[in-house]
């Protein structure tokens, strides 16, 4: 079911507090929107895996991996949220499995292009909702939506799932991301309202070196 088949009723229970029921899927980021150059793009895993070395996946080479279909919703930290999205692409915890982590990760860093990042903690991004979308309701992403791939973290805000996904590095300690790092919340769970830095409590942030 869609956003446009939810009754305002049925789609109450499954908007956060603080957040407002919107139509379709908005278009949302920060910059300019990448051009796409298959001969160069590749997925790089790196960081702290079990053997020290970085895998590569070049774009041919997605097919190969496993796949999966979510069905969830997307909610924006400045207030929209659009549900019933049908996601489908490659699940995240499957890139664990093919490139196994360092027994002390407790964090990655997703990547995107230009720069862009954002942390989460491990087991949010092996949650069984988590994918790295290439599809959205049958259909390929554009490149306004993040095509060829995209960062889904649907129980978390929208920008901790980064559209133009190029690299996932295991990190055996937090540290923020993009916009963690301009004022959003480390963690980002809707939920919990969790919007802004300012409102984290002890132990939602990175630890201080030492600490």
């Amino acid at each position: 079911m869609t956003a446009e088949q939810f009754s305002g009723s049925e789609a109450s229970g499954r908007i956060p507090p603080g957040q407002r029921l919107v139509r379709g899927w908005p278009v949302s980021h920060y910059g300019p929107v990448p051009r796409f150059r298959p001969d160069r793009w590749n997925l790089r895993v790196f960081g702290a895996t079990a053997t020290g070395d970085h895998h590569d996946w070049n774009f041919d080479q997605l097919v190969d991996l496993p796949r999966t279909t979510v069905v969830a919703d997307l909610h924006c930290a400045s207030g929209p949220s659009s549900i019933g999205h049908e996601w489908y692409g490659i699940p995240a915890a499957a890139v664990l499995d093919l490139v196994p982590p360092a027994p002390d990760v407790t964090h990655i860093m997703a990547w995107a292009e230009y720069g862009y990042s954002a942390n989460l903690r491990l087991g949010d991004f092996t949650s069984a909702q988590t994918l790295m979308a290439t599809h959205r309701n049958g259909e390929p992403l554009t490149a306004e939506h993040g095509f060829p791939l995209r960062l889904v973290v649907p129980h978390l805000f929208g920008y901790k799932g980064p559209k133009w996904l190029r690299g996932i590095e295991y990190m055996t300690a937090d540290r923020r991301g993009f916009w963690e790092e301009r004022g959003f919340h480390n963690i980002g769970d809707p939920w919990q309202e969790q919007r802004y830095s300012y409102e984290e409590q002890e132990g939602d942030g990175p630890q201080p070196h030492g600490g």
